[in-house]
């Protein structure tokens, strides 16, 4: 095991919210307490640790007792089970899955189908092909469709509207979620509508009252209408479930799925160079600060990683970077699925501009700025040597892919 001292955001947030079913198991143990006279009193019974041979010792150099105070990231949060035995309904969830894995986006749709299923519905996922998740159960999935094979990968979206049909025609589900995006579910949405004869909610960012409500108007109206089978949701539409976790149970479709006469010829993905790819739609950012001493080596770094480089205010205005590249609120909001911050601190402008991103690396020589705390994972050090270290490791990396390759 890793001595490295690992965050775990989720346990921090359940520690801060007072409403969730978690919030005192996350509390600290308390060992001392000031008294009404102003005396400082303390529990004898919460001080010390179990030794190897089961006797209880006393640590007098006070560090087992500073440690028992902190959270620590080994901590497994239990979360309380959600089972529906026999769905009465079903409401069917069709997530992007851009890189085999739920991103923010899919997960604020579930939360909407966990608000539409209540207590006696089911949310169902339908997924195409391979996947690399194994968080669908804390995500709010009661039932797990996937739907493999070949004539489903790439870039079919004829072959997985027929998919669709089979399991609508099974399953019967009061409503159809899938995300208004460009990575496919807006595309798959609109002609999964059309093969049903039915009429999309778009846009939608709110359901409320057996209403949808959806941006018109060039994202500048409201438009209210009642609750559609077929719901094409925006990002934010509802809260990602946080307070339970499911079953995640897998099902199968009881019959073949026909397949299409496909009219579209996928030729594969293209290479694209990283640094044309405009910051809002980058998937992997590589962002560089004040901390940043050698720019050369962090454009070799990044260059190496395959990632489109963006900067902090600073090193805008130090002329080290473009000013398109400029990430925050006073450049460009991301949404990156990983964002690593190299040399940022975390200014607020900063912080707003990433509050979108899925995963966020940090590397920085002060543990204590604010990017650290925003950071899912943190590597505290000098910035030349850890870049350097990533280029070793990509190199060997790509060495040992092409010997197993021969």
């Amino acid at each position: 095991m890793s001595d490295i001292i690992r965050r775990d955001p989720r346990a921090e947030w359940i520690a801060r919210n007072r409403l969730h079913p978690l919030h005192a198991a996350m509390q600290p143990a308390q060992h001392s307490w000031m008294g009404p006279n102003g005396v400082i009193r303390k529990n004898p019974h919460g001080v010390g640790f179990i030794g190897p041979n089961g006797i209880k010792r006393i640590d007098r150099s006070g560090a087992q007792q500073g440690g028992a105070t902190k959270r620590s990231a080994a901590v497994e949060v239990q979360l309380p089970l959600h089972q529906v035995a026999a769905p009465a309904f079903y409401i069917s969830v069709v997530p992007d899955m851009v890189g085999g894995r739920l991103s923010s986006h899919d997960r604020d749709l579930l939360g909407l189908a966990h608000q539409l299923a209540g207590k006696d519905g089911a949310v169902l996922a339908v997924v195409f092909g391979e996947h690399k998740e194994n968080a669908f159960a804390t995500a709010g999935v009661d039932r797990l469709l996937v739907l493999d094979g070949e004539e489903f990968s790439g870039y079919a979206p004829e072959q997985r509207v027929q998919g669709l049909r089979a399991v609508d025609n099974q399953f019967s589900p009061h409503h159809w979620l899938l995300p208004d995006s460009r990575s496919g579910g807006g595309e798959l949405g609109r002609r999964f509508a059309a093969a049903l004869g039915e009429r999309p909610a778009t846009r939608v960012w709110q359901v409320k009252d057996q209403e949808c409500i959806g941006r018109a108007g060039a994202g500048l109206q409201d438009l209210a209408r009642p609750l559609a089978r077929l719901i094409l949701a925006a990002a934010e539409c509802a809260e990602p479930v946080s307070e339970t976790r499911h079953e995640a149970l897998p099902v199968e479709l009881s019959t073949t799925v026909a397949r299409s006469l496909s009219r579209i010829e996928d030729l594969g993905a293209v290479a694209v160079d990283p640094a044309a790819i405009p910051m809002a739609e980058a998937e992997f950012i590589f962002s560089g600060g004040n901390g940043v001493k050698d720019w050369g080596l962090f454009h070799r770094t990044a260059e190496a990683l395959g990632a489109t480089e963006g900067a902090s205010r600073v090193a805008v205005d130090d002329g080290f970077m473009a000013r398109d590249r400029q990430v925050g609120a006073s450049g460009t909001w991301v949404t990156a699925r990983v964002y690593v911050a190299v040399g940022i601190s975390g200014a607020i402008q900063h912080l707003q501009g990433i509050g979108a991103c899925d995963k966020v690396v940090a590397i920085n020589l002060d543990p204590g700025c604010d990017m650290i705390k925003r950071a899912d994972l943190s590597v505290i050090g000098e910035s030349a040597e850890i870049l350097q270290a990533l280029i070793d490791a990509v190199a060997a990396y790509r060495n040992d892919a092409k010997r197993d390759a021969a």
